[in-house]
C-alpha cells in the first residue's frame, strides 16, 4: 500500500527538496505553503503520485485546524509528518515587530506543535510512523540579534527529544534536523545573506538528503555538516553567555 507524507513550506528551499526525495520513492503526497500556484506546479510535476494541494499560511492561529478538516473531509491519512516550515528574522528584539515575531513563534513553535497533536492518532496506526522536525543549528546556543528564532529552535529540539523518548514503544520514530546555514529563501527574508554564518551555506539538496536518509533510519538527532557539528558539541560545553557572544558575532556582516 502506498504511503503518504505531509510536508509543511513545501514550495521551495528544503521543503521542496523533501518533496523530491518522498516523490521518487513513490510516496503520495500532502503539501502545504502559503504559495498556491507553487504549489500546483509540484503537483502537476509528479503525476504519477497522488499529490494533494493545501494552500495555508501556517503562521495563522486557526491555520492547523483548517488543514486537519481539508484532510479529513478528503480522506488522507499520513505515515510521515515533515515540519519543515518556518522562518526567521534578523535585529535585535526590540527593533523587530512585535508582529511579526508573534508570528514566528506560532509559525516556529505553536503551528508545528499542533500539527504534531493532531497527526499522531494517524502515525501511530501506521505502524510504522515517522515524524521529521527541522530545527537549526540555532537550537545549541542562545542566539543575540535573532533571540526569538533562536528560542524557537530549541523547543524544536527539545520538544521532539522528549517525543521521541515518549513515543518509543508506539513504533513511532521522532527525527530533528539541525542544519546551520543553508541556501535556500531562508536568509533573504531573515536578512542573513551576508552574514559571516552565511558565507560558506550548504546546499539545501545536500542537507535535505541528509535529512532524509536520517529519517528513514529512525535517527534522532542529525547536524549537517562537520563544522556544524563541531559548533554544536563545543556549545554544550562552552559557558552560556560565551557562546551567546559567538553566536553575536557570527551573525555580524562580513
Amino acid at each position: 500500500m502506498t504511503k503518504t507524507a505531509i510536508i509543511t513550506g513545501a514550495s521551495s528551499g528544503l521543503g521542496l527538496e523533501f518533496v523530491k526525495l518522498f516523490a521518487k520513492d513513490g510516496y503520495n503526497l500532502v503539501v502545504i505553503a502559503r504559495n498556491e500556484e507553487k504549489l500546483l506546479e509540484i503537483k502537476q510535476s509528479y503525476p504519477n503520485i497522488t499529490v494533494t494541494v493545501i494552500p495555508k499560511d501556517l503562521s495563522k492561529p486557526n491555520a492547523i485546524n483548517e488543514v486537519i478538516q481539508e484532510m479529513n473531509a478528503q480522506n488522507i491519512k499520513v505515515d510521515v509528518l515533515v515540519n519543515n516550515a518556518g522562518f526567521g528574522l534578523l535585529g535585535s528584539f526590540e527593533s523587530l515587530s512585535i508582529e511579526q515575531q508573534l508570528n514566528m513563534i506560532q509559525l516556529n513553535v505553536s503551528s508545528l506543535t499542533e500539527l504534531t497533536y493532531r497527526l499522531l492518532p494517524d502515525l501511530r496506526m501506521s505502524k510504522s510512523g515517522k515524524i521529521l522536525n527541522v530545527a537549526s543549528t540555532a537550537a545549541f546556543q542562545p542566539g543575540p540579534n535573532m533571540a526569538v528564532y533562536y528560542a524557537t529552535k530549541a523547543f524544536v529540539l527539545s520538544f521532539s527529544e522528549a517525543l521521541a523518548e515518549e513515543l518509543i514503544d508506539d513504533a513511532i520514530t521522532v527525527t530533528t534536523l539541525c542544519p546551520g546555514a543553508t541556501k535556500t529563501n531562508f536568509s533573504s527574508v531573515a536578512n542573513v545573506e551576508n552574514t559571516i554564518m552565511f558565507s560558506n551555506a550548504m546546499s539545501s539538496e545536500v542537507v535535505a538528503e541528509q535529512g532524509y536518509h536520517s529519517l528513514m533510519q529512525g535517527k534522532r538527532v542529525v547536524i549537517t555538516g562537520g563544522f556544524n557539528k563541531i559548533g554544536a558539541m563545543a556549545a554544550k560545553f562552552l559557558p552560556r553567555k560565551t557562546a551567546a557572544k559567538i553566536a553575536k558575532l557570527v551573525m555580524k556582516e562580513n
